[in-house]
Order: structure tokens, then C-alpha cells, then sequence
């Protein structure tokens, strides 16, 4: 560790402990439900499935490629390992994952945007993966990272966002070898919200732990988590060695996991919902599971990325009441097992952000609100199946996740919002405009979309006859020019550019 890295850590100790005793009284920054949860799987029919899986994982199996590592822990851990397939006793896999929280905090650079995952609690992160971005005045093109750090600017800047997430898009002009660095450091610099480190291999991850540790502090990080991570089941019942060493990583260093079989129903899992939820409880509890052998207590989450396919075209549909109904089921198996729950999102297959787009995610975005999802990533942003990242459905969907906010709060029944004294103030024929309990809360009462346009058509005419999408166009451009960076310790930042440029010296540039 070089000197400039010593002296952040101490430094950075005596700096965030004096801001975790300052941030007393912060509101949460995340949603807690206060309304029920809408279950569509009965008891009977989540024992059904469970049952399945536990068929499942005894006599199919899981293979676990060009991995002997891993292979090795499961045959210690009472598995029956058969070349790279392995095959787990009834009942293993959830016994195991009883040493997970139920729920943890994830820990934020700024203490008060500390999110706690689990529980009634639903925290909304932007869209994760796509190569490609696009915006309405420059079309669809490869991402770049002035495009990563402007989605993380908007993340950071929208109140109903909770997360910075992860690989907001693809940075495609830096090596593929070394962007995570740049990735990593656009969410610790541009951002105070909890962020997702790197998982595209080992020692990425490793690297991720590393720069998270100058910020937060070593002995921090081996006990709390600061960081969580996607790691994907290769569907149909494989991990591939990629995942599986990023998740042994993060696992060993107590940083969070969210194991999530990626799905398309129909062609990675059968057609049905309840076959498909017998595949990802097993996959998900294998990975969990494994995350338990490597460190007992890690923190983890069961994930569940599930939507169908046209039957025509193979292309994946969006929005679908199939899609919702494997949604809300994984919810349950997840509560069931003990764990927290992601799913969910603003999805949309379509190219634009149009009528469509807006149809398809709303359908799931609500799903998700309703079936009690803790960790929602994709919550806005999302274009063209996963493709593109989207500057104008950014904001668009961050607009609805206004309304889920709204949503959630459920029915107020305080003696404010019984309001009596305004129907006795006005009385028959008369009307509440004027009322005192209307000139207390009008401020306050109804939700004021950012994107939506209710004036008269004369009005909207004169203001020059923009559709949604083109307003969000120039919000998102208003946002960014008025964007203010979060203080960042200098000598931590000065640690922070000091390890990735002595990093990135140490091996060549790949584009693999």
C-alpha cells in the first residue's frame, strides 16, 4: 500500500467516524411499505414447489464449471459431487442458508443514505448492463464513461432512487480489463449512495473490495457491508466460474451478494410459472447456500430475474401478467427461505421510450412495489430489452418511482387526513378550494408529476407541444447542469486515483 494510501486510512477513520456521529436523525432513505402484501401463491402451492426443487437438487443437480475450488467446498459441506454436477440432500441447501440476515444494512458513503435491505423495506437502483445508451437528440450508440458517470449523476440526483448501482452502462472506450476501476470510482466520486461493485472476474471484485476499503476503512468493511453485487446463474442449473469466484470473493470479505438466476421463461426454463419457480428456488438457494460455506453470516440475497418469450420470435416479452406471476411468486419462496428478495423493475422491450415503453414497465414496476420486493435494480432506465440505457426513460421512470413512494405510504388515517373540520367548514353545494384544511395541505396532498403535462391544450400548444419523452429529454439535461458533486475527502480521493493508476501499470490493456 503506498504511503498516499496509508495516511487516507487514517485519515478516512477519524473523517467517517465523525460523520456517522453527526448523521443522527437522517430520514430513512428508502421505502418501508405500509400496505399489505399482495400474495398470489397459496401455502399449498409454495410447498408444491418447494418440494419440486428439493427433487431438483437431489436428482438433476447443479453443475459448477471449471471450478475444482467450489466443487471442493460442497463435498466437504455432505454434497454428492459427480465430475462438475453436484447433487444436494432434501433440506441442505435451506439449512444452510439459515445463517443469512434476514435483513442488513448496506452502508453508504454518506452514513444517512445508508439503505437496510430486507424486511418491508424496497430500495430502487438504476438499469444495469446495457452496452448501448441512447437520448433523443444523439440516437443510439455505444456507451461511453462521460455516458456512466452522467447516469450516475442523475441517480445521485433523483430523491426516489436509492442506489447508484452498478454498470449503469458499458463504458466501451476504456479496456475491458480495467473500466471497472473507472466504474467504481465514478459511483465513490459522483455519488454518495450505496453503489454495486465489479463481478466480471475474481480479481475485478477483489479490486472493488480494495477501493472500498480506502473509503470506508479495512476493519469497517470486514464487518459491515458497503458493497452489493449481481451474480448470475448461467440458466438452465449451471454457474460458471466467472460468478462463482466473484461471489466467493465479496462472500469472504462480508460483502453482499444477490444470487439471481437470469431467466427467460420458455427457453432457459419451462413454460409454466410454477415449473420455472421449482428451477430458480433451486438455483437461487445453491447460490445462496454457497455464499454461507464460504463465510457463515455473509450477507445475501435471493434474486430472481424471470420474464417470458414470444413463442413466435423468441425475443423476450415485458410487462406480462406471466412475468408478474413469477414475480410475486419468487417474492414468497424468497420469505419463506428466510432471505431478503430482488426482483423487478422499469422493463420494456421496446426501442423507444413510447407508449409501450411506458405500458410495459409500469406493469412491472407496480408488481414489484406490491409483492414486496427488497432490492429492485433496473428501476429506471431500462430500453430495448435490457440493450440500452436510456436517458429519457431514466427520468420517465424515476417519475414513477415517485408514485410507488406515494403508493406505499398506503391510506393516511391520521386526524389530519380524516378532515373533518373541512367538510364542516364547507357543508352541502359548497366546494374545498378555499377551505383552511385545503390551504394547510395543498402543497402536499397529490403527487406532482415532473414529466406529465395537464394544462390545456392551448396551454401546452404555446409551450411548444412537447410529448413526454421530450420533456424528460430536457429535464435530464437540466438535472445534469445543475448536477453538485458530494464532498469527497480529498486525500481519500487522492488514495483512491493513487490504487487504480498503480493497478492499471501492473498488466496490459485486454478487451476481454
Amino acid at each position: 500500500m503506498s504511503d498516499t494510501e496509508t495516511r487516507a486510512g487514517r485519515r478516512g477513520r477519524a473523517a467517517r467516524t465523525e460523520r456517522r456521529r453527526s448523521s443522527g436523525g437522517a430520514s430513512a432513505p428508502y421505502i418501508t411499505r405500509n400496505i399489505p402484501l399482495l400474495d398470489f401463491l397459496s401455502d399449498e402451492g409454495a410447498e408444491i414447489i418447494e418440494a419440486n426443487a428439493d427433487r431438483l437438487l437431489a436428482e438433476i443437480g447443479i453443475e459448477f464449471r471449471d471450478d475444482p475450488e467450489t466443487l471442493e467446498i460442497w463435498r466437504k459441506a455432505g454434497a454428492e459431487v459427480d465430475g462438475e454436477r453436484v447433487r444436494f440432500p432434501k433440506g441442505m441447501l435451506r439449512e444452510l442458508v439459515k445463517t443469512a440476515p434476514r435483513t442488513f444494512t448496506q452502508h453508504a458513503r454518506n452514513p444517512a443514505r445508508s439503505v437496510e435491505i430486507g424486511g418491508d423495506n424496497t430500495i430502487f437502483a438504476p438499469v444495469y448492463g446495457p452496452p448501448f445508451v441512447t437520448d433523443l437528440d444523439r440516437g443510439r450508440r455505444y456507451g461511453t464513461i462521460e455516458d456512466f458517470r452522467n447516469f450516475v449523476k442523475l441517480a445521485y440526483a433523483s430523491p426516489w432512487l436509492h442506489h447508484s448501482g452498478g454498470t449503469v452502462c458499458e463504458p466501451v472506450d476504456l479496456p475491458v480489463n480495467k473500466r471497472h476501476f473507472d466504474m467504481v470510482y465514478a459511483h465513490l466520486k459522483y455519488s454518495d449512495k450505496p453503489f454495486m461493485g465489479s463481478v466480471t472476474a475474481p480479481e475485478r471484485a477483489q479490486d472493488s473490495v480494495e477501493m472500498a476499503k480506502l473509503v470506508f476503512g479495512e476493519d469497517f468493511v470486514d464487518q459491515n457491508c458497503v458493497m452489493i453485487q449481481l451474480i448470475n446463474a448461467n440458466s438452465p442449473l449451471v454457474f460458471d466460474a466467472t460468478m462463482l469466484g466473484a461471489l466467493k470473493v465479496y462472500a469472504a470479505a462480508n460483502q453482499a451478494c444477490i444470487v439471481s438466476p437470469f431467466i427467460l421463461a420458455g427457453a432457459m426454463s419451462p413454460v409454466t410459472v410454477a415449473g420455472t419457480l421449482a428451477q430458480v428456488l433451486a438455483e437461487a438457494l445453491a447460490g445462496c447456500a454457497l455464499t454461507q460455506l464460504v463465510r457463515p453470516g455473509a450477507p445475501v440475497v435471493f434474486g430472481a430475474f424471470v420474464s417470458s418469450i414470444s413463442m413466435q420470435s423468441g425475443a423476450p416479452t415485458f410487462g406480462s401478467p406471466e412475468g408478474t406471476l413469477l414475480l410475486n411468486g419468487a417474492a414468497k419462496l424468497a420469505r419463506r427461505a428466510g432471505l431478503p428478495f430482488r426482483s423487478g423493475g422499469s422493463f420494456t422491450s421496446s426501442k423507444v421510450p413510447d407508449a409501450q415503453a411506458a405500458q410495459e414497465s409500469t406493469q412491472t414496476i407496480t408488481a414489484t412495489l406490491l409483492a414486496g420486493v427488497n432490492f429492485c435494480l433496473h428501476a429506471a432506465g431500462w430500453l430495448e430489452g435490457g440493450l440500452c440505457s436510456s436517458y429519457e426513460k431514466f427520468v420517465m421512470d424515476c417519475d414513477q418511482l415517485g408514485m410507488m413512494h406515494v403508493l406505499a405510504k398506503g391510506i393516511d388515517l391520521s386526524e389530519e387526513a380524516q378532515a373533518m373540520d373541512a367538510l364542516a367548514e364547507v357543508g352541502p353545494g359548497g366546494h374545498f378550494l378555499g377551505a383552511a384544511h385545503t390551504q394547510r395541505n395543498f402543497e402536499s396532498a397529490f403527487f406532482r408529476s415532473e414529466i406529465a403535462d395537464n394544462n390545456s391544450f392551448e396551454q401546452w400548444t404555446a409551450d411548444g407541444g412537447l410529448d413526454a419523452a421530450w420533456r424528460a429529454n430536457r429535464k435530464w439535461k437540466q438535472t445534469l447542469a445543475a448536477y453538485e458533486p458530494p464532498s469527497l475527502d480529498p486525500v481519500i480521493d487522492e488514495a483512491l486515483i493513487s490504487f487504480m493508476s498503480r493497478r492499471k501499470e501492473e498488466f496490459p490493456d485486454s478487451n476481454v
